[in-house]
């Protein structure tokens, strides 16, 4: 238990360094104080373009994907099984780091990007369909919100597929699931009141299907 601690504690502490207010701090601005507020990858596109939101990106998938890798490798006495349980463990530590950031005063991101990053380890197979149905949630509707929530849940039955044996990661999935839709409840809210931002570029099927009528 000692060590499964110490594991997640050092996976939050890590998901706690956030890209977007790291990057931010160097350029001498703090990426909440503009646009929707939220320290996280979009609000990083609208507000300071694609380069910077890139270098977002890279790094709180990055710190998702280590924290998992790390807790795979250091030193236990646990058995595989009971390793693997750690490792999820600690992706789910490093998810809540990054929503809520220690250095930060606890407001950082939604965490879509660092669960990716965790994804990318746990289930890699998993990787391809979740953007897939990211991409088509996008191009056709414009909301990155509600195509990372769609893509959220879509996890759950992916993961049941691919990987039917393994219950812990079935649950984790289910974590990361949750906490993604409560995370961007405020998109849901907006999506309601019809007054969600939306990336008109980024409706490319809708353009196609519109045009072929």
């Amino acid at each position: 238990m000692f060590v499964l601690i110490t594991k997640a504690v050092l996976a939050y502490a890590l998901g706690s360094v956030s890209g977007s207010l790291l990057l931010g701090r160097r350029g001498g601005f703090d990426i909440r104080e503009a646009g929707s507020g939220n320290a996280g990858g979009t609000n990083a596109l609208r507000t300071r373009g694609w380069r910077f939101a890139l270098g977002v990106v890279a790094i709180d998938v990055s710190k998702g994907a280590l924290a998992v890798w790390l807790a795979l490798r250091i030193p236990t006495t646990a058995l595989s099984p009971g390793l693997y349980i750690e490792a999820l463990v600690c992706g789910l530590a490093a998810v809540v780091g990054h929503v809520l950031p220690v250095y930060y005063g606890f407001r950082g991101g939604k965490g879509a990007a660092t669960v990716v990053g965790t994804i990318a380890v746990l289930c890699p197979l998993a990787m391809p369909p979740l953007l897939l149905v990211w991409l088509l949630v996008l191009g056709s509707t414009g909301y990155v919100g509600l195509a990372t929530m769609v893509a959220g849940v879509a996890l759950v039955p992916l993961v049941w597929w691919i990987a039917p044996g393994i219950a812990p990661l079935h649950g984790y999935a289910l974590a990361c699931a949750g906490l993604l839709l409560l995370t961007h409840s405020g998109n849901l809210l907006r999506l309601y009141r019809g007054t969600e931002n939306r990336f008109e570029r980024a409706r490319v099927l809708a353009r196609l299907f519109v045009g072929r009528h």
